[in-house]
């Protein structure tokens, strides 16, 4: 890892054996785990307050009876031209918060009443979409969707991530003992970025820049209490001095 600088760098590894979502599992976890996003239509924005029901390349979303995208729908006989803008902010605070732009392209169909009786649920079939990070873009097509492994700790992780960085600024600290010195050449501030199963991403933030790390967990987390082992376990290397893969 280089000297700090204005840009992040992406936290990758020449090893092809240490583990990282792919770009199509990444997608599935940030639509699952969102709540807000716009959708693109007849010249128009409809910004959506509106979890998203993630079912291969088919998202599910609720919107109220009235709304213009439901006539929009309801009015489409194939189905209406959409493309879909999601962002993903980082829930803790650090530079360049953004940490990814998600645009897809599909057809928009009106599904069903909800329970309610004041909101529809419409069907998004996906035929593309482009996820780009800081570290790069990626392009998927509905069958790349397909094959995409949820990760079950998608939804939880905005919890972990401010629980981490609020209340552990201890095991933070211990964490930085399983860095590169190098890499804490003038003491960086170091927050907690993003996590998933297979590990998680430390912000470093140096004044003329930051740098992006990833701690990769011994074993894959299958839920926030296989995840809480998966950080005693980094701590515990952390302290004994024990090697872990990092990128």
């Amino acid at each position: 890892m280089s000297a700090p600088s204005g840009h992040t760098s992406h936290p990758t590894t020449g090893d092809p054996e240490v583990p990282e979502p792919t770009t199509a599992d990444r997608v599935h976890s940030l639509l699952s785990a969102t709540s807000s996003l716009t959708v693109r239509a007849l010249g128009e924005h409809h910004d959506l307050e509106t979890p998203v029901s993630v079912h291969g390349s088919r998202l599910r979303l609720c919107v109220p009876l009235d709304a213009p995208l439901t006539s929009a729908a309801a009015g489409a006989t194939d189905g209406l031209a959409v493309v879909l803008d999601v962002t993903d902010v980082s829930p803790v605070a650090v530079r360049d918060r953004i940490r990814a732009r998600l645009t897809l392209a599909g057809r928009l169909h009106l599904a069903h009443l909800a329970d309610d009786g004041l909101s529809v649920h419409l069907r998004v079939d996906i035929a593309h979409a482009v996820l780009a990070t800081p570290y790069g873009t990626g392009a998927l097509t509905a069958d790349d969707l397909l094959l995409a492994v949820p990760d079950p700790l998608a939804r939880h992780e905005a919890a972990l991530l401010t629980h981490l960085a609020d209340d552990h600024a201890d095991a933070l600290e211990l964490l930085t003992r399983l860095l590169d010195p190098a890499l804490l050449a003038g003491h960086p501030d170091v927050r907690p970025l993003a996590l998933d199963r297979h590990g998680l991403v430390l912000r470093l933030d140096h004044p003329t820049g930051h740098r992006d790390v990833r701690l990769v967990f011994p074993e894959p987390a299958c839920d926030t209490e296989d995840f809480g082992h998966r950080m005693h376990a980094l701590l515990s290397a952390a302290e004994h001095g024990l090697p872990v893969h990092r990128s």
